[in-house]
């Protein structure tokens, strides 16, 4: 154990000496300020966990020797128990543990109640979205974070060097007007139109602003380590079978949602009913895919089919180079809304968010006859920078968070 303190103390030394991006994601100031003694930041591959995790050691004011960076998918660590580590440093004087893709240690998850119930130690961890981390023991004990995409808020503020307030749901419906015009004034000569565009392609993953040339080769690779790491290990899925998550992904990819029921889409991918349910499942949980389901459901059985979307914008790209503008304006509502809000699909109109507001998505020309006479009903035009009454612009719940 000492031989293993000793090494990773040195990979934790290298990894404090990296030189972090100034820009903070939104979850910065929360986990900086949470007063839990064990913090986890959950989230897909490429959003920032790692990135954000070192920020926030930064600040939270231990000396050198006293907090220590750990990646549980390094070799080194490969049958440790997590919690005998975390004791010996701990009895060496290390009071706060930062610890990487934590759902590579083995039991992770009975190791840290043992560290929570015998240490007196501050534990701020990642893992990934593939793992139910947010289960009832977890969300009891510990302050969990989910860490979601870059927003086009996020995007503009990376790509203009600029700061730009999020918004709730109830402003944009309220106050949309007043809301874009402020928007449009502070990004002064740039076009949110053209910068919503470019986010639509490759504003999703922080690393696009490291190395654009190779976005969406290190997307493709993101993908894949998902499904061949993430998804094959927690949930010990063959490799002949990950081809068929794969296939389903890129099934997905170039339907449209309601053309998608379970029995043509089993029959596509070639899989029962039932382990098609599980792949859905898997890749939901993973962030590679969104499922919508039919607000009917929650109250009694609906022979409805739920709606299937990738999980943001930027797969489309990487996965099939689709250009059906309709489900590329869907995939990003309900890939930005979800964040924050339920969001149900519905039969007047497309979503019901927040149990409150219908929003009916379409081009700059779509008109209310779809809703017209319901209650809280809003179009959702794309190709606009204003919005008048209830016609709001696409790009503006971009700023959600």
């Amino acid at each position: 154990m000492n031989k293993l303190l000793e090494n990773a103390k040195k990979y934790s030394y290298q990894k404090f000496r990296l030189t972090l991006p100034e820009y903070q994601r939104f979850l910065y100031r929360n986990i900086l300020e949470s007063k839990d003694k064990i913090v986890g930041i959950y989230g897909s591959r490429g959003v920032g966990k790692t990135t954000l995790m070192l920020q926030v050691s930064q600040e939270l004011g231990f000396a050198r020797d006293e907090i220590l960076y750990i990646s549980c998918d390094h070799l080194m660590f490969s049958g440790v128990s997590l919690h005998a580590f975390v004791e010996q440093v701990y009895n060496y004087g290390v009071k706060c543990v930062l610890i990487d893709e934590i759902h590579e240690a083995k039991n992770f998850e009975q190791e840290l109640k043992t560290i929570y119930d015998l240490l007196d130690i501050k534990i701020i961890f990642s893992g990934s979205s593939a793992v139910q981390l947010t289960n009832t023991s977890f969300a009891r004990r510990y302050a969990m974070f989910k860490l979601p995409v870059l927003s086009l808020r996020e995007f503009t503020e990376l790509t203009l060097d600029i700061s730009l307030d999020s918004i709730e749901i109830e402003d944009i419906v309220s106050n949309h007007e007043n809301i874009s015009n402020d928007i449009i004034h502070k990004i002064g000569d740039s076009k949110i139109l053209k910068l919503f565009s470019d986010y639509i392609l490759y504003g999703a993953f922080p690393y696009y602003f490291v190395n654009k040339e190779s976005y969406y080769q290190k997307l493709t690779d993101s993908i894949n380590t998902i499904l061949y790491t993430d998804i094959a290990i927690i949930y010990k899925v063959s490799a002949a079978n990950i081809e068929l998550l794969k296939k389903l992904l890129l099934t997905i990819c170039l339907s449209k949602p309601l053309e998608l029921s379970i029995e043509s889409l089993s029959k596509t991918v070639g899989v029962s009913k039932v382990t098609l349910y599980k792949y859905i499942d898997y890749l939901h949980r993973a962030e590679l895919l969104r499922h919508v389901t039919y607000e009917g459901k929650r109250f009694k059985s609906m022979q409805k089919p739920d709606k299937l979307y990738l999980s943001n914008t930027n797969l489309f790209p990487a996965l099939c180079n689709s250009s059906d503008t309709g489900i590329i304006r869907e995939t990003f509502f309900a890939s930005v809304v979800s964040s924050k809000y339920s969001i149900y699909y519905v039969s007047k109109g497309d979503f019901l968010v927040d149990e409150k507001y219908i929003f009916e998505i379409g081009g700059k020309n779509k008109n209310f006859k779809q809703i017209k006479d319901i209650k809280n009903s809003f179009v959702i035009a794309d190709d606009i920078e204003m919005g008048f009454k209830n016609k709001i612009p696409l790009w503006l719940f971009g700023f959600l968070y």
